[in-house]
């Protein structure tokens, strides 16, 4: 029979130790497909694609080329954003909200022009995304979510 002390430390152990899997849990992160089956791409609505999920820190967003309907390539890095794409027909520009609602390139935060980017979400707050090649932010080339913990 455990005395009171005894019963105390090891209820103690216990809870460090669930706590301490949560927080390993929690730091794996979702996968989210960006645009699902279309991809980065220009005839997706992203604002759309937002709807009704949750984005936290250690989410993965993945980004995948579509040409005709068919899946060209799919990256998966944990706990980072990867955008892969065409470098000659697309890249990812991060920007502030304000660049984000009007498109603008001038004051960007980061530019991945690779094609094959990884971008580390590792703060809450908003994430603005945006195509900067010719027109198409403005033709609705641009991710923004909202990431918790």
């Amino acid at each position: 029979m455990l005395h009171q002390g005894s019963w105390f430390s090891s209820l103690m152990i216990l809870s460090a130790i669930f706590s301490l899997t949560s927080l390993m849990l929690k730091s794996e992160g979702a996968n989210h497909t960006v645009g699902d089956s279309s991809g980065w791409e220009l005839l997706t609505n992203y604002t759309n694609w937002t709807q009704g999920r949750e984005f936290h820190v250690g989410d993965v967003l993945e980004a995948m080329i579509v040409v005709s309907n068919s899946i060209l390539a799919k990256i998966c890095h944990s706990s980072s954003t990867v955008f892969n794409y065409n470098k000659d027909q697309h890249n990812v520009m991060q920007v502030n909200s304000t660049a984000y609602a009007d498109c603008g390139r001038d004051n960007y935060i980061s530019l991945f022009t690779n094609g094959n980017d990884s971008i580390i979400i590792s703060e809450v707050g908003e994430h603005c995304f945006i195509c900067a090649m010719y027109d198409h932010c403005e033709n609705g080339q641009k991710l923004s979510i909202n990431a918790t913990l």
